[in-house]
Protein backbone atom coordinates (compact mmCIF):
# COMPACT_ATOMS: atom_id res chain seq x y z
CA UNK A 1 0.00 0.00 0.00
CA UNK A 2 1.63 3.13 -1.06
CA UNK A 3 1.02 6.29 0.75
CA UNK A 4 -0.05 9.62 -0.42
CA UNK A 5 2.64 11.94 -1.67
CA UNK A 6 2.72 14.87 0.53
CA UNK A 7 3.66 18.30 -0.51
CA UNK A 8 4.79 21.12 2.18
CA UNK A 9 4.26 24.38 1.36
CA UNK A 10 7.66 26.31 0.76
CA UNK A 11 8.78 28.08 3.76
CA UNK A 12 9.03 31.56 3.46
CA UNK A 13 12.70 32.44 2.62
CA UNK A 14 12.48 29.71 -0.55
CA UNK A 15 9.07 31.54 -1.88
CA UNK A 16 11.32 35.12 -1.76
CA UNK A 17 14.25 33.26 -2.91
CA UNK A 18 12.22 32.18 -6.04
CA UNK A 19 10.76 35.75 -6.56
CA UNK A 20 14.41 37.18 -6.23
CA UNK A 21 15.38 34.51 -9.08
CA UNK A 22 12.16 35.72 -10.94
CA UNK A 23 13.56 39.13 -11.03
CA UNK A 24 16.81 38.62 -12.09
CA UNK A 25 16.06 36.64 -15.15
CA UNK A 26 12.99 39.17 -15.93
CA UNK A 27 15.08 42.03 -15.61
CA UNK A 28 17.92 40.38 -17.42
CA UNK A 29 15.68 39.53 -20.49
CA UNK A 30 14.52 43.25 -20.51
CA UNK A 31 18.44 44.61 -20.40
CA UNK A 32 19.24 41.73 -23.38
CA UNK A 33 15.92 42.57 -25.36
CA UNK A 34 17.33 46.48 -25.30
CA UNK A 35 20.74 45.48 -26.15
CA UNK A 36 19.31 43.25 -28.73
CA UNK A 37 17.16 46.33 -30.46
CA UNK A 38 20.06 48.83 -30.95
CA UNK A 39 21.29 46.37 -33.42
CA UNK A 40 17.96 46.08 -34.54
CA UNK A 41 18.10 42.29 -33.56
CA UNK A 42 15.28 40.16 -31.72
CA UNK A 43 16.46 39.30 -28.28
CA UNK A 44 16.38 35.25 -29.75
CA UNK A 45 18.58 36.69 -32.87
CA UNK A 46 21.21 38.29 -30.26
CA UNK A 47 21.00 34.97 -27.94
CA UNK A 48 21.69 32.42 -31.08
CA UNK A 49 24.47 35.18 -32.08
CA UNK A 50 26.60 35.32 -29.06
CA UNK A 51 26.39 31.62 -28.84
CA UNK A 52 27.36 30.88 -32.46
CA UNK A 53 30.68 33.79 -31.72
CA UNK A 54 32.09 31.33 -29.03
CA UNK A 55 31.59 28.64 -31.72
CA UNK A 56 30.02 27.29 -34.61
CA UNK A 57 26.77 24.69 -33.57
CA UNK A 58 24.89 22.55 -35.56
CA UNK A 59 21.34 23.71 -36.22
CA UNK A 60 20.15 20.78 -33.63
CA UNK A 61 22.32 21.50 -31.06
CA UNK A 62 21.40 25.34 -31.24
CA UNK A 63 18.01 24.21 -30.92
CA UNK A 64 18.68 22.50 -27.72
CA UNK A 65 20.68 25.60 -26.35
CA UNK A 66 17.54 28.17 -27.02
CA UNK A 67 15.02 25.44 -26.22
CA UNK A 68 13.05 26.16 -29.32
CA UNK A 69 12.18 23.97 -32.40
CA UNK A 70 14.87 23.68 -34.99
CA UNK A 71 12.55 25.02 -37.93
CA UNK A 72 12.65 28.27 -35.77
CA UNK A 73 16.13 27.71 -35.48
CA UNK A 74 16.46 27.74 -39.72
CA UNK A 75 14.32 30.96 -39.78
CA UNK A 76 16.61 33.05 -37.49
CA UNK A 77 19.72 31.62 -38.72
CA UNK A 78 18.64 32.92 -42.15
CA UNK A 79 17.85 36.19 -41.36
CA UNK A 80 21.04 36.46 -39.54
CA UNK A 81 23.07 35.18 -42.80
CA UNK A 82 21.53 37.39 -44.81
CA UNK A 83 22.44 40.40 -42.71
CA UNK A 84 26.34 38.89 -43.23
CA UNK A 85 26.26 38.45 -40.04
CA UNK A 86 26.15 34.24 -39.58
CA UNK A 87 26.76 31.79 -42.69
CA UNK A 88 26.23 27.91 -43.08
CA UNK A 89 29.43 25.79 -43.44
CA UNK A 90 29.59 21.90 -43.46
CA UNK A 91 30.71 20.01 -40.38
CA UNK A 92 34.40 18.98 -41.03
CA UNK A 93 33.50 15.78 -38.66
CA UNK A 94 30.52 15.28 -40.52
CA UNK A 95 30.11 16.72 -44.15
CA UNK A 96 26.77 15.39 -43.86
CA UNK A 97 25.69 17.92 -41.07
CA UNK A 98 25.69 22.34 -41.59
CA UNK A 99 26.79 24.25 -39.02
CA UNK A 100 26.12 27.20 -38.20
CA UNK A 101 29.10 29.76 -37.36
CA UNK A 102 29.51 33.72 -36.64
CA UNK A 103 31.16 36.06 -39.33
CA UNK A 104 34.03 38.63 -37.84
CA UNK A 105 31.25 41.52 -38.07
CA UNK A 106 28.34 38.61 -36.29
CA UNK A 107 31.67 38.27 -33.69
CA UNK A 108 31.57 41.99 -33.46
CA UNK A 109 28.27 42.61 -32.71
CA UNK A 110 28.12 40.11 -30.18
CA UNK A 111 30.56 41.39 -28.37
CA UNK A 112 29.22 45.03 -28.67
CA UNK A 113 26.00 43.01 -27.47
CA UNK A 114 28.12 41.44 -24.08
CA UNK A 115 29.53 44.82 -23.38
CA UNK A 116 25.89 46.67 -23.43
CA UNK A 117 24.17 44.51 -20.83
CA UNK A 118 24.32 46.73 -18.01
CA UNK A 119 22.31 44.87 -15.54
CA UNK A 120 24.87 41.50 -15.61
CA UNK A 121 27.52 43.78 -14.95
CA UNK A 122 26.86 46.68 -13.11
CA UNK A 123 25.46 44.52 -9.78
CA UNK A 124 28.22 41.69 -10.37
CA UNK A 125 30.63 44.58 -10.09
CA UNK A 126 29.60 45.62 -6.59
CA UNK A 127 30.18 41.95 -5.41
CA UNK A 128 33.96 40.88 -4.17
CA UNK A 129 35.85 38.16 -6.04
CA UNK A 130 34.29 35.66 -3.31
CA UNK A 131 31.06 36.77 -3.83
CA UNK A 132 30.76 35.98 -7.19
CA UNK A 133 32.61 33.27 -7.10
CA UNK A 134 29.91 31.98 -4.51
CA UNK A 135 27.21 33.07 -6.10
CA UNK A 136 28.38 30.82 -9.42
CA UNK A 137 29.27 28.00 -7.28
CA UNK A 138 25.45 28.47 -5.84
CA UNK A 139 24.00 28.51 -9.48
CA UNK A 140 25.53 26.02 -10.55
CA UNK A 141 24.64 24.01 -8.24
CA UNK A 142 21.11 24.63 -8.60
CA UNK A 143 21.45 23.37 -11.87
CA UNK A 144 22.60 20.43 -11.50
CA UNK A 145 20.43 19.41 -8.79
Amino acid sequence: MSTPHTTRRPDPLTLEVVELIGDVVARFYADYEEAAGQHALTGAQARLLSLLSLEPLPMRKLAQKLKCEPSNVTGIVDRLEARGLVERRPDPADRRVKLAAATDEGRRVARDLRDGLRFAREPLAGLSDTERASLRDLLRRMLTD
